[in-house]
């Protein structure tokens, strides 16, 4: 497990008051969980276990997840509060990404969805529905990233005719998510980026201990 750095009491306190203001987020109150990152080892801000529990991964395996429909909410409806949420951790922030997992649902939900097949509604419906579920798998590293590659996959497709959508790697995913984040979040992409390393702490600090026995479910 990564060490978590808190990137500031200062900082602390500006994500509290911008997460209880932010549309469609609860404020902080009662029980609070610390949303960090596990890819850079960043605390990001204190959120409610509500807001933490919606924009975890659902892991099948520790290099596999399924992209169900709260995905929507986190790149569509609500995307641009997610994106600064995410982008709270100055690892993420400085290569303009998102962690691993994350960054394999956007693949699926969002730059994969024109290859998306479609069947025909059921019987008394219009249109057509999309096929089955998506997952998304990636063989190597977690810690080295640039060596990944994504296969995207529909399960439980009705016809059983669907199955692998695409691979790609994961430099080509990385770089589609810079030019979407640019039109998505025009001020966050404006605040990421190498050059963008001013307020990261000189020593990492230690934060509270996580006894949830979570571990890497919590991003």
């Amino acid at each position: 497990m990564l060490p978590r750095v808190d990137v500031g009491d200062e900082q602390g306190e500006a994500c509290r008051t911008a997460l209880a203001r932010a549309p469609g987020r609860h404020p902080i109150g009662g029980r609070s969980e610390e949303a960090h990152c596990h890819e850079h080892g960043y605390v990001r801000a204190p959120v409610c276990q509500s807001c933490n529990t919606r924009e975890r991964p659902d892991h099948l395996y520790s290099n596999d997840i399924r992209v169900a429909g709260h995905y929507t909410h986190l790149f569509d409806s609500r995307a641009v509060d997610w994106l600064s949420h995410w982008h709270r951790c100055p690892g993420c922030r400085a290569r303009t990404t998102l962690p691993l997992p994350h960054l394999a649902a956007w693949t699926a939900h969002i730059a994969c969805r024109p290859l998306r097949p479609t069947h025909p509604a059921p019987r008394g419906s219009r249109g057509r529905r999309p096929c089955g579920s998506l997952r998304v798998s990636w063989a190597g590293s977690h810690h080295a990233p640039h060596s990944c590659l994504l296969t995207v996959t529909v399960d439980f497709c009705p016809t059983g005719e669907h199955r692998v959508l695409t691979h790609i790697t994961y430099r080509e995913v990385a770089e589609r998510f810079r030019r979407w984040l640019i039109e998505t979040a025009p001020d966050v992409a404006a605040a990421a980026g190498p050059d963008r390393l001013d307020d990261l702490p000189t020593h990492p600090r230690p934060v509270i201990e996580d006894t949830s026995g979570q571990g890497l479910s919590l991003f």
